[in-house]
């Protein structure tokens, strides 16, 4: 059984915890011994492995894409540059099918979205006991590897995409159009006394449309990607053979989620870029 002298909850407890870096009750500033000393940190707390594998997952992708730069040519191309290539042109044509403004920023940003979800998603590959395993033999008793099943990763992306939509929303629409575009829609009248009444209407159905993009964005990702956790941990728990026989095809399986996941981040930030580009009549 992968959790030893464990109990099945202790197990998965302990696969679910985060390294943690925060203040303790007596105001020290440690990292966590413990789930429940984790758990009590609060919302100060950082998410040490969370921060320091994105971070990593983001410097191996700017390693790649910068290398097969330097190193492209017109003539055939090596495997790893064919790759980018497809995924470049797979991204391009996307922005180009579903931004219908002009600004050179979303494709970059579109690229980067994709390429980093998928590094950061493609880590629940790796059997759920081996980073952790060669960690704990250096004194450090909690890893999640997997970014994306951490919501602070998620929601932090998502709520950057957020504030630059609103960004874009306002400069494109100016502060009136903005405005104008949370109080006079989806409801409106000719007639003055009635706008005026369906202003808090609008504004209410708007302003719930407009915070549930972020909060929709970051969480469908999040739980996509720690269910698929949870069931490598369950299966991790199960005898060697059974482990073998279902670990396999759900890997399988979960590639495809694992690619979709960041497919959908993907194309949700530009469709709220191209929202926040489109100035219309407001």
């Amino acid at each position: 059984m992968a959790a030893g002298a464990q109990t099945g909850s202790e197990y998965i407890k302990h696969h679910l915890t985060n390294l943690t870096f925060g203040r303790d009750s007596e105001g020290v500033w440690k990292i966590a011994e413990t789930a429940q000393e984790a758990q009590e940190m609060g919302f100060y707390a950082i998410h040490i492995d969370s921060m320091g594998w994105s971070i990593t997952l983001g410097f191996i992708f700017i390693f790649l894409f910068s290398m097969v730069a330097r190193k492209a040519s017109t003539g055939v191309p090596s495997g790893l540059q064919n790759g980018i290539e497809m995924i470049i042109e797979f991204i391009d044509s996307n922005v180009k099918d579903t931004f219908s403004h002009t600004n050179k920023l979303i494709a970059p940003m579109a690229l980067t979205a994709f390429v980093w979800v998928l590094l950061m998603n493609l880590m629940d590959l790796v059997p759920v006991d081996w980073i952790p395993k060669l960690f704990d033999l250096g004194g450090v008793h909690y890893m999640k590897i997997v970014p994306t099943t951490d919501p602070n990763v998620t929601m932090g992306m998502s709520l950057s995409v957020f504030f630059l939509a609103l960004f874009f929303s306002i400069k494109n629409k100016g502060i009136g159009g903005f405005v104008g575009e949370l109080t006079l829609h989806p409801f409106s009248s000719k007639n003055l006394l009635i706008k005026i009444i369906l202003i808090p209407i609008n504004l209410f159905l708007e302003g719930v449309s407009l915070l549930a993009r972020p909060i929709s964005h970051g969480l469908r990702l999040f739980g996509n990607l720690y269910a698929g956790e949870m069931i490598f941990i369950l299966i991790a728990l199960l005898p060697l053979y059974a482990q073998w026989t279902l670990s396999v095809p759900w890997a399988i399986f979960h590639i495809l989620v694992i690619v979709l996941q960041a497919f959908i981040f993907m194309v949700l930030m530009v469709v709220y870029m191209n929202m926040a580009h489109d100035a219309g009549d407001h």
